[in-house]
């Protein structure tokens, strides 16, 4: 099945063998990265950040990043996926910096134009990182809004859901807006529900996994009602112990009630999953087959940052 993904993060997605042989090209010390089998290695959630950031310190320049970007697109494709929202941060792209920025957009913006040819399209979501603080985050954004249009066509934010709240990053999400950047938010991952209703005060149309929006009855409600969609990525969520197994998951529960519902590898080789085994265990926690598929696949070409002419093609694979 041809699927969309809305929720990628580019450097998450970068396999444990690509980041030891950048490494080992730039004697790099990624002591504590990975486990005796050459995986990702880490506990908790915090963990988990700790070993990103230190696997991705060794992407440094504009062409490591392309390097990247075509690995990524090719198992993307790999897995049937046609079309893809990568979220990507200025942060580790030239510091913030705009002209550094410019730089490393132009080698990706190469790339992406490539595989499109070849059948994967993909956009860029500019993010900023949360736990840095709302002042860097700025940066994050001016970059975005400086260079929206063609690959650029989002604007969100990642990092530790727990650090401040949302709507501390206002200037940042309205900067986005006012650039006519779609916009989204990492919340009710490891936030509590109220993180949700922060992130649509700051205008976001989707949410960045929203999952424990199923504890409050009135904001399932809220979203559905409003049309919001939400980026979730099970395998996530089960694999950092935020629900014990995939038929604890309350993705059927929210499309159930009426809530709009796509599905993504959010970091996939650090999860061990990809979007094959995504659907196949959604298959078999739910009994989900063609028709649920097909459906999620509409709302995520409908709630995808792209132009219509995209979105009107991307509608006419799943009738």
């Amino acid at each position: 099945m041809k699927k969309i993904e809305l929720h990628l993060h580019l450097e998450g997605a970068a396999p444990p063998g690509f980041i030891r042989g950048l490494a080992g090209e730039k004697g790099a010390d990624l002591t504590g990265v990975f486990d005796e089998r050459g995986n990702y290695a880490y506990g908790d959630f915090h963990g988990f950040l700790r070993c990103y950031e230190a696997a991705t310190s060794v992407l440094r320049t504009p062409q490591d990043y392309a390097r990247l970007l075509a690995e990524v697109l090719e198992r993307s494709a790999e897995q049937g996926v046609i079309y893809t929202e990568l979220f990507v941060s200025p942060e580790f792209c030239g510091g913030g910096d705009l002209s550094a920025w410019r730089d490393y957009l132009a080698a990706m913006t190469e790339v992406a134009d490539k595989a499109r040819t070849q059948g994967i399209d993909s956009r860029a979501i500019l993010t900023a990182i949360r736990h840095f603080g709302p002042d860097r985050a700025r940066k994050s954004a001016i970059c975005a809004a400086e260079t929206a249009g063609d690959w650029v066509t989002g604007f969100g934010m990642g990092g530790a859901e727990t650090v401040g709240r949302a709507t501390d990053y206002a200037w940042s999400f309205d900067c986005a807006k006012e650039a006519g950047l779609g916009l989204t938010c990492h919340a009710g991952e490891w936030g509590e529900p109220d993180s949700i209703r922060d992130a649509l005060a700051l205008g976001c149309t989707r949410i960045g996994h929203g999952v424990r929006a199923i504890e409050e009855p009135a904001l399932v409600r809220a979203l559905a009602d409003n049309g919001v969609t939400l980026e979730v990525c099970p395998g996530s969520n089960v694999a950092l112990g935020l629900y014990r197994g995939w038929s604890a998951h309350p993705i059927a529960r929210l499309a159930d009630a009426g809530v709009r519902v796509t599905v993504s590898t959010d970091d996939p080789p650090f999860f061990h999953t990809t979007m094959r085994h995504e659907y196949d265990r959604l298959a078999d926690a739910f009994g989900w087959g063609d028709t649920e598929f097909a459906q999620i696949n509409r709302w995520a070409a409908e709630a995808a940052f792209c132009d219509q002419a995209t979105r009107d093609r991307l509608l006419k694979e799943f009738p």
